[in-house]
Parts: C-alpha cells; structure tokens; sequence
C-alpha cells in the first residue's frame, strides 16, 4: 500500500491514495504515531515542534579506554599457552623461511611483534577470535595478515553445503580482509605490504627481482569506495569497514575470507560497530553457510577496552557481569583469547602553551616557522620533518596557502619548504604524496593533516607534532532532526595518539596548541560515532542484511530508541521499508550506492521516466561528495569584483543545486586548461579533479544496474539547462531531502517543515539575501544561528508530492 504524508494547517496525516487514514491512532497523551513493522514511532518533533525536555540519563560509556593505559609500561599479557607449546613456538621462530621480499626483512624483523608471530599463530590454530593490543610502532598492521595467510586453516577449500533440500558445492576462504577505518589507511597500507611481499601493486616485480614469488598475479589488493585493486591470485586485502559491510550484505558468511581483522576498532565508527556485530553472528552462530569451517576474527588496536570487547564477542550480554576465566568453558561461545604487544616508540617531548591561545591558526603557524627556523632538518635517526593537526580542508587550505608565501622569502641559508595537505576528501594519488620521500635534500616535508593521520599509517621522516586540539566532530541532532560537522576538543586518547607520531622514527617534540590545565578536563576516550550521529544507514544496512528488529541487533553500544525511530521513519518515507517494516526492492538498490541514502534515492528516481536527469543528478552529487565548498572564498573586495565576472556563467537563479550543475558542464567542456580555469573563477581545483572521479565511478556503477547507458565521453558542448528542466531536477532532489525543506514565514524567516525550527540561507549560497515562497537545503550548519546550505529554491505544492511513497 502506498502512503505519503499530509502537511496542513500544522497538523500530518498519513494517507493513503484514497484519502484514508491509516495506521494512526492516538496514545494517552493525544501523540499522533505511526506504526511500521514492530515499532510504533511517534511523530511528535519530527514534522511538527516538540517541547524541549531535559534527560538526565547517563550516556553509555564508550568501549575504548585512554590510550596512557597502554603507554604505562604494562605487563604483556599471558596467553594459555602450555609449557610444550611454548618450547615449540620457540623453536619454530628460529627454523621457519620467511615468504616476502629480503629488501625489507630486516626492518620486519625489527619490529616488535616479530618475535610474537608464532604465538600469534598458535592462538588462532586453537581458537576462533583474538583481540591484539599493539601499541604504537609494534607493526600489528602490516605484519599480521603476512604471519596468517600461509597458515593451513586459511587455505581455500571446496565444499558441499546442503540448503532447503539441495547440495551446492562452494569454496570458502583462502583470503584475509584487513580492515581500515579511512582510505587512505587502507591503500597506503595495502601498497607497503605488497612491496614487504614482492608483488608491489604497480605491477612490477619486487626489489629483488630474481625472487620466485615476485610475481604479477600479485599477493595483496585493497578496496575502497571509488577505487579497487585486487589481482588475481589476492591472499591480503586492505579495504574500508564500509566496503565489507557491502560484501557483506552480497554474501552474509563472508565465504571468500578466512579471517577477518579489524584494525583500529578503537576509532568506533558506526561501520565498526555494525561490522562487529554481523561478525559476532558468525562467530557465534550456526556455521552451516560455511560447512562448519569457522571464519576467524582478529580485532587489533593501539588502545582499547580489551575487557569489553573480549565481553562483546564471547556471546555475553552488556548486562552479565564477566568473568574472563570462564569465557572458554562457555558452550554457547567462541573462544576469545587476548594478546598484548609492547611498542616500539622513541621518547617525545610534550610542549603545551603557557596560556590559552585566542587564534589557533596563526599560532599554529608561528609554531611551524619557529620549528623549521630553530630545529635541525636532520639528525642521526633521519629527516625531522613537521606533521600539523588542523581541524578540516578548508583551514589546510588556507595554512598551505601562507607557508608556501611563508616559502618564498626564506634565506638561501635556510632549508626549503614544500608543503603536502592531508585529509579524507584528496584524491588517492593527492593523499599517497604526503607519504612519497621528498626530492631535494636541503628540503623539509611540512604535512598539514586532520585527524586521520592519528593511527594505523607512519608518515615517514616526521619527528615534530603540533596539535591544535580540535577534531571536527559529527554531531546529529534529534530534536532538528540534522546533523552538524562542528570543531570540538579532542579526547585525551587522540592526543596521545598524535604525540605518538612525533617518536615513531627517532625522538621527537609535540607542541599543544592548549595548556596542561586544558589538556587535564579532555574527555578519556572519543564518545563512539553511533552514539551521536544518524543512523540512517545503520539500520538501512540492516534491513538489507535481513535484520527484522534493529533494536536487538547485538551493538556494543546501542543507539537510542529516538534515534532508531527516527531513522526507521526517515527510511519509511524514502521509500526503503514497507508499512511492515521490511526493505523494499528501492531500499535494496538504494544500499549499493556508496552515497548516504538520501543521495541514493535522488540516484534511483532520476532514473525514473518520471524525471529522466541521472546525468544531471550524477554531475550534481558528484560535487557535493567531493569535499567543502567548490568555491573558494574571496578575501578582499576588489579581487571578489573581479572574480564575480566570470562566476556569473556559473550562477543560476535556482539556487546552489543547478549552479553546480552548470559549474560542472562548463568544466568537463573546457578543452583547453581546466587549471587555468578554475583559477579564474576562484574554484577549487583539487575539489573538480575529484567530483571528476566520483563522477565517473558513479556512472560506471549506474551503467552497470541498467540505470543509464554509456555517456559520451568528455568533452562535451555546453548547454544550458532550461527553467523546465532545472524544475525536474530539483523535483527529483525532493525524492531525497523532502525532509529537508522550509517555508518563507510571514515575518520574512524561513520555517521547516520537519520541526518548525527557523533556519537562514548560509552566506555562501547564491540565494543568500533573497525570499523564495519555499526552499530545499542539502546541509544544515549549526553555528551562531541555524544555517540552510547548498539551497534550492521550489514551490510549496512540490513538497507534499514528494513526500508520497
């Protein structure tokens, strides 16, 4: 049965396409609610405004203790291993040939969990999960699927598995999936171990060239989203939680895979927490999909609550008190055994400032001149680079520009300066630069970074830190119903973490752009994503796993009931679950797109002979998915003057969606240099090169589900989009962000119609200072007032029509 809901006179029905009401009724209070699957969710906030209410309940507490438990100088850990299994893991590190490239045997063999590597084995021959504790600089990620992929329980098999009657014959496993919270991480990582290996992912032989195994079928391959490289032959593959969560959902036992490990758990995005609980299903269920072959899991980090995982994954509940004597003897259970490593990690010496500084980045600045002016370039551990944590691209951006000025004026006497920006939206190529040995020996290699250079991957050469103390966090807010990326204080574990950098090659300083004082009111750990963004996906992701009640779904730390509710409405209205509460055949489509899932549903309705503007939906998404605003900002009025000249071709009176649009195809059909361009026009030319690749993987995939046919190939004439046709394309953007909608109120603001907050045009839209009768906003900024951005403006009539199902 097909619903929608009705917006009138502040009050919402749902309806049905006879204008009857359905599933509405009415609780003691008078809330209006509706009901879908199991769940009855009330409506009260969500399109209309709910009263504010102060809870005084306790956040769960974040599984991950601080990272100074693990720099303590702790005793590792003993495993039960018997006297015999030990004489003979002693024996056999000293008699066992070594597969890789001999180039870099000896750095290997310096690590610390080198000599660890057959207890590493011998646990995971006896039992099914281990949770390793590496600190910083012990080589848990590299290392460890190289000690396990030659192992004989991680060997291919061909088996017969019986189902509902019949006999299919498969193989399982015969290859280890590693996985990494970031990008770059997982590439980065897949590159050094494939060369560690003698099959570099170049295709070229090994540094030893003569080596048997240094092959081009190649041994290590990774994935993530927007790029894929896995020869033939893979045995170790590097890729994103996200992007085996979607094999995951192709293949529910995983049977391609041996063991999976599940590095820096500790981060705890909602991918890790959804990951580990489909996981803990695997480990702990029936193991008939894979013929009774057991699937082992490795969960790895530099700093964790090992207790609570080690609870998590042996079958208990959060609320049993555990006793880890018995997690073995336990029937119901699989064994999870504990192994802690010692790093490797040279002493740093922290700096924290006298007094709270009032402008991080021109202090931050100051920092980094008074380090390369004032410290050596090198010593006898190597280069003494500089690594700097800033909060998000937009402020790498500007601290690049200024050093590169900064750059130029230094004395003939003084070292070179050549800056590499590292952060989550560059382009593969852009981020694997800052990790490259720089050219130039009177050169120092300054790398501007957010917080995804914390953990897994050592940018070689640094020896100076400098910490602002900020991360952007993702912050959603239930009672908005939006989500906020907003600068707030790091977590002392962070803080550790990125100090931690600073001795990884030699000894190095940190300087903390905040006081001791500051640094003692941190939080311990960082509060887990799931608990304070949207779930959308998360339950979208399990609907389409099959999971009928999300709220028993095993979570290390479940979400709120509020926002479950939200989410399964939200999904409700997109089109992605029925009235039962069950995915339908557009939620399925919607959870293979790598796109959040109101992106998604715009994908598959352009697509529809309704709108017939999937191009035009891809070239817009694609911009928006690729990093902070396209347009740069202009610092002074006459160059903004100037600017404006050419930025008027760009500019339509629809808003930001179809100015995309247009900034997009005047891009692609410029033959000559698209550099020289974009300089022109003050437009971000590393954001254009990326929407480019997005782009183009996101019609591969749309030719690959039959939505679209081959494009022509770039470049094309320019055309611009008629007032007809750019009222198509926002009508299909409303399939997505009906939600996301406000009307001009009679004094002038603007009003949702999901909560009935006031909102105001961000400064950076091109309908900033304009009324429109109704608006559609893609983000939502909260800062000193509620910002509206990446605006469209629409007619009221279009929303209630997008809101049918």
């Amino acid at each position: 049965m097909n619903c929608f809901l009705s917006i009138s006179a502040g009050k919402t029905h749902i309806m049905d396409p006879k204008n009857k009401m359905i599933k509405k009724r009415k609780l003691e209070t008078g809330i209006k609610v509706i009901k879908i699957g199991n769940k009855t969710i009330s409506l009260e906030g969500y399109l209309t405004k709910k009263t504010k209410t102060e809870s005084n309940e306790p956040l769960p507490n974040p599984v991950g203790a601080s990272a100074q438990d693990s720099q303590t100088g702790q005793t590792t850990l003993s495993v039960n291993l018997n006297p015999k299994e030990q004489q003979n893991v002693a024996e056999n590190s000293k008699t066992r040939a070594f597969p890789g490239d001999p180039a870099y045997l000896k750095t290997r063999q310096g690590l610390p969990l080198w000599t660890r590597q057959d207890e590493i084995r011998g646990i995971l021959q006896q039992d099914d999960v281990l949770v390793l504790v590496g600190e910083t600089g012990s080589g848990k990620s590299t290392q460890v699927p190289q000690f396990l992929y030659q192992e004989q329980w991680c060997q291919r098999k061909k088996v017969r598995i019986e189902k509902d009657g019949w006999t299919e014959e498969v193989n399982v496993g015969g290859m280890i999936a590693i996985t990494q919270p970031r990008r770059v991480a997982a590439t980065t990582l897949a590159h050094r171990v494939s060369r560690e290996a003698g099959t570099p992912l170049n295709g070229e032989r090994g540094v030893s060239s003569n080596r048997k195994n240094a092959t081009s079928r190649g041994l290590v391959g990774y994935s993530v989203r927007f790029d894929h490289r896995v020869p033939p032959g893979t045995k170790i593959k590097y890729m994103t939680e996200g992007m085996l969560l979607q094999e995951l959902l192709r293949d529910p036992h995983l049977r391609q895979y041996s063991a999976i490990i599940v590095d820096e758990i500790h981060e705890r995005s909602v991918d890790v927490d959804l990951l580990s609980g489909f996981l803990k299903q695997i480990v702990t269920r029936d193991k008939a999909g894979r013929a009774g072959i057991p699937l082992k899991v490795v969960i790895m980090s530099a700093t964790a609550n090992v207790e609570s995982i080690k609870q998590f994954f042996s079958g208990a509940t959060p609320d049993e008190p555990f006793d880890s004597s018995t997690v073995k003897e336990d029937p119901t259970s699989s064994p999870v055994r504990l192994l802690q490593i010692e790093g490797r990690q040279f002493p740093v010496d922290v700096v924290h400032t006298l007094k709270p500084v009032p402008d991080i980045q021109e202090t931050l600045l100051k920092t980094i001149f008074k380090i390369h002016t004032e410290e050596p370039l090198q010593d006898k551990h190597g280069r003494a680079d500089i690594l700097a944590f800033l909060t998000g691209q937009e402020e790498i951006e500007a601290a690049q520009r200024l050093i590169e000025e900064y750059a130029a004026t230094l004395a003939a006497n003084v070292p070179k300066i050549k800056v590499f920006p590292l952060f989550g939206q560059l382009s593969m190529e852009a981020q694997h630069e800052a990790f490259q040995p720089i050219k130039g020996g009177f050169t120092r290699k300054i790398v501007l970074a957010t917080n995804i250079a914390e953990t897994s991957v050592t940018v070689p050469g640094v020896r100076y830190v400098v910490d602002c103390g900020k991360a952007k966090v993702k912050q959603f807010r239930p009672r908005l119903g939006m989500e906020s990326l907003l600068a707030k204080p790091i977590s002392k574990s962070s803080a550790i973490q990125r100090a931690g950098r600073a001795g990884r090659e030699g000894p190095g300083k940190c300087f903390r752009l905040y006081t001791e004082e500051t640094y003692g009111t941190l939080e311990k750990t960082d509060l887990p994503e799931i608990l304070r963004t949207d779930v959308l996906g998360a339950v979208l992701t399990m609907k389409a796993r099959g999971i009928d009640d999300v709220m028993s779904f095993p979570l290390m730390d479940p979400p709120d009931v509020e926002s479950v509710e939200k989410a399964l409405l939200h999904l409700h209205l997109l089109g992605a679950i029925d009235d039962e509460g069950g995915i339908t055949e557009t939620g399925r489509k919607m959870v293979r797109f790598p796109v959040t899932a109101p992106y998604a549903r715009v994908l598959l309705a352009a697509a529809d002979p309704k709108f017939e503007c999937l191009a035009e939906a891809i070239d817009i998404i694609s911009i928006i998915t690729a990093g902070e605003d396209i347009f740069l900002q202009i610092q002074t009025e006459e160059t903004k003057e100037e600017v404006e000249i050419y930025r008027k071709e760009l500019y339509r009176r629809e808003g930001d969606l179809l100015t995309y649009l247009n900034t997009m195809q005047l891009y692609v059909s410029e033959n000559a240099d698209r550099v020289q361009w974009c300089k022109t026009r003050k437009i971000n030319t590393r954001n254009m090169k990326q929407a480019l690749n997005i782009r183009k993987q996101l019609r591969g995939l749309c030719v690959k589900q039959g939505l679209m046919e081959q494009p022509p190939p770039d470049p094309q004439p320019f055309s611009p989009i008629s007032p007809e046709r750019a009222a198509t394309i926002l009508q299909c953007f409303l399939k997505g962000f009906a939600l996301k909608t406000a009307m001009l109120a009679p004094d002038s603001s603007y009003v949702t119609t999901h909560g009935k907050h006031v909102v105001a045009i961000h400064p950076a839209s091109v309908l900033h200072g304009q009324k429109k009768e109704a608006i559609m906003f893609l983000e939502h900024v909260y800062t000193q007032k509620n910002y509206a951005k990446k605006v469209s403006a629409i007619q009221a009539a279009w929303i209630t029509d997008a809101l049918e199902n």
